[in-house]
């Protein structure tokens, strides 16, 4: 090859990668940080002493890690956003430095579950529950939450039972964390006769005792109770943890996330109605995982600002470095309820100061 053709080819190559590079801009890059305009800015904090938010160390949720990730943070203003798309009563797992976070029902998945992958490192959707049992009903599968169990995952979610109609919890399991969840169950795991039971909440003690949480209408709040070792059943009686006894959450406790921390037992949970701007997330301290709980004020622990309203359904989970983190969704920019909002998907840090928890 002479001189000439050298430097063709060598153009050539110029060209293909400047090309290459372009599309790489543009969809891992333009595209996203287009999409996620209207949650650019909005930050949570809630505590009496809460730090500087710190997105940076943000664990890779929602198509915030990768090189792709690094360079949109770095182009976008400060924000708690990880994902501006609706994602509803999120829950987040880890497995090893992998995270997998898991929504309420849309249109197309049963149970979304979010990962980040690929080239352009993009956020990533697929359904982790293809199908539902056949004692349940189509069109209302919500606020999921997994559990790792010896040889496999548990994933609880809320869904409606045809006969009769009601709210009822069920269980499927998977050997991958992702799915698919093959639920086998002839019936549902909780489905109490006088009112309907939602938002299923797993947590392990110190002890390495399982319990589930979850907001019963026969209570008018959140109860708990011990889960058997594989996490398929229950065992013992269902105690009743906390409930709606404040104004603003006007007459509703649901959503639980329980975490333990330095010797406490901490349940954060949703109040108030969840389409509206008053919807918001409290906590309690508790004594045990089945109680006794008391709220430490009155009032909500983290509320809707200018830019987000309708915080809720929070749940907490630990990164690999062992560093606390909450995620939640809220509706942004005034957009509040659907069919005009969205509610979209944040990650905030969780600390503790003097026994309070602080996000931000």
């Amino acid at each position: 090859m002479d001189r000439r053709s050298r430097t063709t080819v060598g153009i050539a190559i110029a060209l293909v990668a400047a090309l290459w590079l372009l599309v790489w801009l543009t969809l891992a890059v333009v595209v996203p940080l287009f999409e996620a305009a209207p949650c650019s800015g909005i930050v949570f904090r809630a505590g009496a002493s809460s730090p500087p938010s710190q997105p940076a160390g943000r664990p890779p949720i929602g198509g915030t890690g990768g090189l792709a990730g690094k360079v949109r943070a770095a182009l976008r203003r400060q924000s708690s956003a990880v994902y501006c798309h609706d994602f509803a009563d999120p829950f987040v797992l880890r497995v090893g430095s992998t995270y997998y976070a898991y929504a309420t029902d849309n249109q197309d998945d049963h149970i979304p579950v979010l990962t980040s992958s690929g080239l352009f490192g993009n956020a990533q959707t697929g359904d982790a529950l293809p199908n539902l049992p056949a004692w349940s009903s189509p069109g209302g599968v919500w606020a999921p939450a997994v559990l790792p169990r010896p040889g496999g995952f548990v994933l609880y979610y809320t869904t409606r039972a045809h006969d009769p109609d009601r709210e009822c919890l069920s269980r499927a399991v998977s050997k991958e964390p992702g799915g698919p969840f093959v639920d086998d169950s002839s019936g549902p795991l909780v489905c109490p006769p006088d009112g309907g039971a939602i938002d299923p909440s797993p947590f392990v003690a110190a002890d390495g005792r399982a319990y589930l949480l979850w907001k019963s209408d026969a209570t008018a709040g959140i109860v708990a109770q011990e889960l058997a070792p594989d996490g398929l059943s229950l065992v013992g009686d269902q105690q009743p943890i906390v409930q709606a006894d404040q104004a603003w959450e006007a007459g509703v406790v649901e959503a639980p996330s329980m975490v333990g921390y330095d010797g406490r037992y901490y349940l954060f949970y949703s109040g108030n109605n969840w389409s509206t701007a008053g919807y918001a997330i409290g906590y309690a301290v508790c004594e045990s995982p089945a109680g006794p709980c008391t709220k430490p004020a009155d009032g909500p622990w983290l509320a809707s600002t200018t830019k987000a309203e309708g915080p809720g359904g929070a749940d907490v989970f630990v990164d690999e470095h062992g560093q606390l983190w909450m995620t939640l969704h809220a509706w942004v920019r005034g957009k509040v309820g659907y069919p005009q909002g969205a509610r979209n998907l944040f990650v905030v840090r969780l600390t503790f100061v003097d026994g309070a928890p602080v996000a931000g």
